[in-house]
């Protein structure tokens, strides 16, 4: 699966653990399995937060194809989801039926009708995972469906909308790609396990999985922080807030980073409740964290 060239520098990168209620995000695939850890990841958390999920997936493929795909490890939850209607599998041309050709005015009216829907059974939230093949498939106008994703901030403005927009990057131009990733508030990085370490004005933004596969990637940005230039006011931070799992490796390395750093240039780290917990399990002082609650 591959990835923007200039996506780790998008201030909304993250990993798909980390979606919430209100996300509007990018992601890009290059092969022939269009994100599936990452759609699954997106439909797991989506079932167990108690949202309605929908998946429009490629229209290359049957509803059984890809039914067969989202299986896995979590056939019994998937099974409980279709039982329930709580998952549903669908495509674009039956969501704007009676209408044959898409119009971004049409789309989002049945958005906010399946989020009228949703509420009133009760979910939580609702959220769509859309392959964007569905342009090619309704002979749509690229400038229209670039439009669309720039203009659609009203659907996520009251926080109970999600959407994932998944484009094949074999599908459309290297800059429609570009202007996409640009014109969405959040990119998902492109697959599950990955790590994205970003630097910038003194802060450490460890974006996605900090586990025993990408531990080496880990520790070297914590060593490149400590090289760094002083930020411009207030300590040195490692910011944890995009990060799906902390493995414990990483978390030791962090609490001995709080000890090498020279008193007068300390280092605090902005994390979870969940992070905070297991820091503090191995050593770290709560005063040097600062807990943000999350969803």
């Amino acid at each position: 699966m591959g990835v923007l060239a200039d996506d780790e520098h998008h201030p909304g990168t993250l990993p798909v653990q980390r979606m919430g209620p209100g996300h509007h995000a990018f992601l890009c695939y290059d092969d022939d399995a269009p994100g599936w850890d990452v759609l699954a990841a997106f439909v797991w958390s989506g079932l167990a937060r108690g949202e309605k999920v929908i998946v429009f997936g490629p229209p290359r493929l049957t509803e059984t194809q890809v039914r067969s795909r989202l299986q896995g490890a979590h056939a019994l939850l998937a099974a409980s989801g279709y039982e329930r209607a709580q998952l549903e599998l669908s495509s674009m041309r039956e969501l704007i039926l009676p209408d044959r050709r898409f119009t971004a005015d049409r789309q989002w009216q049945r958005i906010v009708e399946e989020s009228g829907a949703a509420r009133s059974e009760g979910y939580t939230g609702l959220r769509t995972y859309i392959d964007m093949g569905w342009v090619a498939d309704l002979g749509a106008d690229l400038d229209m469906m670039m439009d669309r994703e720039r203009r659609a901030g009203h659907l996520f403005a009251d926080g109970f909308y999600s959407e994932v927009c998944a484009y094949d990057r074999r599908s459309f131009p290297e800059p429609v790609l570009r202007a996409m990733g640009r014109a969405h508030p959040e990119n998902l990085l492109p697959r599950l396990g990955h790590l994205r370490c970003r630097h910038g004005a003194g802060t450490l933004h460890v974006i996605g999985e900090a586990d025993l596969a990408t531990h080496g990637q880990f520790t070297r940005a914590l060593a490149a922080l400590l090289r760094g230039p002083e930020p411009p006011a207030g300590p040195r931070t490692v910011d944890l807030l995009r990060t799906g799992f902390l493995g414990a490796e990483s978390a030791t390395e962090l609490v001995l980073l709080l000890g090498r750093a020279p008193a007068h240039r300390p280092v605090r780290i902005r994390c979870s409740e969940r992070h905070a917990h297991l820091l503090c399990r191995l050593g770290a002082d709560p005063a040097a964290l600062d807990v943000t609650v999350t969803g």
